[in-house]
């Protein structure tokens, strides 16, 4: 059950195998969650165990659990991992999410491979590749504009994945070397220490400042809502929301969000259809602003904004709520937008730092010309509260009420059947065909006796037969094919039903087909490079081999296994500080007496004790963050590898 061409799938995150059933619940159609060991957010583990209840709950549905082993693996960790994989399959998962190409290598069961978003997929080529050795699906770089995946769609028949909503990482994914090189922590293992979200000092070429303290690799969080259209039409299939480390209220919420985005799009383009079962009822009205984010941007799929920074801070400051109209001697009186409630969140800007209050109190003192005036007494003491004052913009990062709506019950999903009730040669027989063509039949012997009041007989027995109460059903249609109306003792008709959903949802369990795994292209397919640099990360021998396999005549070690120093590229990234500060050569193109004081390459950016030089490779329109190669900070020994030379980079095979 591979992700047809016609069909829209919501990919939704889980920390945990209980907020992977919420996210169904909200209308997912597919669920990624990492496994007990080699996820790229090592904090969001989860034990086999959980992960079998979670397929099993999500199958019912038609919905697909992929497990994320997205980190390059040591020699030493290759069985290991072979081993998880097995168990996983045998647990009933759908699909892996991997970026060591490594595993391919490896004697695994027949399980989908989905393509990484740290495979780095920006070409024609590379996609086309990936999907000829084996990958059924393939999750786009995130700066990738709608031409682009639209000339990527045209060549390549796997199913397309990319990005909705959540977090960016400023650097090509799996091309962030920055924290393994000040921390030792390495991304490409699992276990990211965001220097992005770090304040840094920019400094131009003759040493001035451009901008002090901020927050320059930190981007706004991804949002496609306006483009959600756009991206289907240009060959997305599969539409991922990020946060394997987001609370089960995110999830929920941006589950919802989109769910209800994709239904309205679904209603008007009836060529295309739901990727699982079931209509979601949301119980709440989803609000993006409200759950975590650092600011809403598109990116980069409508080409290059100027405004994707989150320079300020890398928090979540909410939503904006009001202003401060009159201080306290243990309060503040604010004109707000919107209604309050004791326990809210809030929060204000005190020069380049976000502070944070909380609402112990709020009470409403009236409506004003400008909004509604509240009283709030808050957790600190006022002279605990650094620079707030009249005229301070106060935001809501939290808002209780609405929170508390999502901490109850917040969506259901049912799946249409049809009823039909007919006698056998016992007593009756109930029929279930559900939306999806399933069929199940139950049968209780039962005497039947002629109805006194046939009306009133066939009104109460459509409506015992409806009632599907708290299961995963809703009766579309109930239909009677009896001789007569029979008189039935209603503890009888329930007992019939409550058999037969419990054996049709046993059904759908049994009917469910487990995607197969994609069979390599013959002749065996060729990588577009000769050559690989670290920036490729094979980091365990297998990994060489499948290079070796496919065509690469020489090949780097990972950036985690080198054994020289130098100054390397340690993150690049489409951001780009020039244009951010209107540097950009192309921004000055044409301006007089400008374009000759633009020189500002090579400039410096510094935090705390780490300096790097920023260099601007304008073709592609890129930025490298060039830092120190450090050698040895891994405890694992590294694998036998060609000696590191920072000068190889992937060179295109000859056509």
């Amino acid at each position: 059950m591979s992700l047809l061409d016609h069909e829209l799938e919501l990919l939704a995150p889980a920390k945990t195998a209980e907020i992977g059933r919420e996210a169904i619940l909200h209308g997912a159609d597919a669920v990624y969650i990492g496994g007990p060991a080699f996820g790229a957010r090592h904090n969001a583990s989860n034990p086999i165990e959980d992960i079998s209840s979670l397929v099993e709950f999500a199958h019912r549905y038609r919905s697909r659990i992929f497990v994320t082993m997205n980190t390059i693996m040591h020699d030493s960790e290759l069985d290991l991992a072979r081993k998880q994989i097995w168990q996983l399959y045998e647990a009933g998962v759908d699909a892996l999410i991997i970026q060591d190409m490594g595993l391919l290598e490896l004697d695994l069961p027949p399980i989908q491979l989905h393509a990484s978003t740290q495979c780095d997929i920006r070409t024609v080529e590379k996609a086309k590749f990936l999907g000829d050795v084996g990958f059924s699906q393939l999750v786009l770089a995130r700066e990738l504009t709608l031409d682009k995946i639209r000339q990527i769609r045209a060549e390549v028949d796997t199913p397309l994945e990319y990005f909705v909503h959540g977090a960016l990482c400023v650097a090509f994914s799996g091309q962030c070397y920055i924290s393994h090189a000040d921390t030792g922590r390495s991304a490409n293992r699992g276990d990211c220490s965001q220097a992005c979200r770090l304040p840094y000092t920019l400094s131009d070429n003759q040493g001035r400042v451009v901008a002090f303290e901020k927050h320059l690799l930190s981007m706004k969080d991804n949002d496609q809502s306006a483009n959600l259209e756009a991206l289907v039409d240009a060959g997305i299939r599969s539409f991922k929301i990020e946060g394997r480390y987001k609370d089960m209220c995110y999830v929920k919420n941006i589950t919802a969000h989109y769910r209800l985005l994709l239904d309205e799009l679904l209603e008007r383009r009836p060529e295309f259809a739901r990727a699982a079962s079931g209509r979601t009822r949301v119980l709440f009205t989803p609000d993006v602003d409200k759950t975590f984010h650092r600011g809403h941007t598109d990116y980069f799929a409508n080409g290059r904004q100027d405004d994707i920074g989150a320079f300020d801070s890398p928090k979540y400051v909410g939503v904006e709520l009001g202003t401060v109209v009159r201080m306290g001697g243990d309060h503040i009186d604010v004109i707000t937008n919107a209604p309050m409630a004791n326990g809210d969140g809030l929060n204000y800007m005190n020069k380049r730092t976000t502070v944070g209050i909380q609402a112990n109190k709020a009470e409403k003192l009236g409506d004003t010309e400008d909004g509604q005036r509240w009283r709030i007494f808050p957790n600190e003491q006022m002279a605990a509260l650094p620079g707030l004052k009249v005229g301070t913009v106060i935001h809501r990062n939290r808002d209780h009420q609405w929170e508390a709506a999502l901490h109850k019950k917040s969506s259901d999903r049912h799946v249409g059947l049809q009823l039909t009730l007919a006698e056998n040669e016992t007593g009756l027989r109930l029929s279930i065909i559900d939306e999806d063509g399933i069929v199940s039949t139950t049968e209780t012997a039962i005497a039947l006796q002629p109805a006194q009041n046939a009306e009133q007989a066939d009104s109460g027995l459509r409506a015992s037969l409806a009632k599907l109460g708290n299961t995963m059903f809703v009766a579309d249609h109930v239909e009677l094919k009896l001789s007569q109306p029979w008189f039935l003792p209603s503890s009888a008709i329930n007992a019939l039903r409550r058999d037969a959903v419990a054996a049709h949802e046993a059904a759908r369990l049994a009917a469910w087909q487990r995607p197969e795994r994609k069979a390599p292209a013959e002749p065996r397919a060729i990588y577009p490079d000769t050559q690989l640099s670290y920036l490729a990360n094979v980091y365990n021998e297998k990994a060489r081999e499948f290079y070796h396999k496919h065509g690469v005549q020489l090949i780097a070690a990972a950036y985690e296994s080198h054994e020289e120093a130098g100054e390397v590229p340690l993150m690049i990234t489409k951001h780009c500080l020039r244009f951010s500060f209107n540097l950009c050569p192309k921004q000055a193109k044409g301006v007089q007496g400008v374009q000759g004081q633009v020189k500002a390459e090579p400039m410096t950016l510094v935090s705390g004790d780490h300096t790097y030089t920023l260099r601007f490779d304008c073709k592609p329109c890129e930025m490298h963050v060039v830092g120190a190669m450090k050698p040895g900070i891994l405890n694992s020994p590294p694998p036998s590898a060609v000696p590191y030379s920072p000068l190889v980079f992937h060179r295109k095979r000859p056509n």
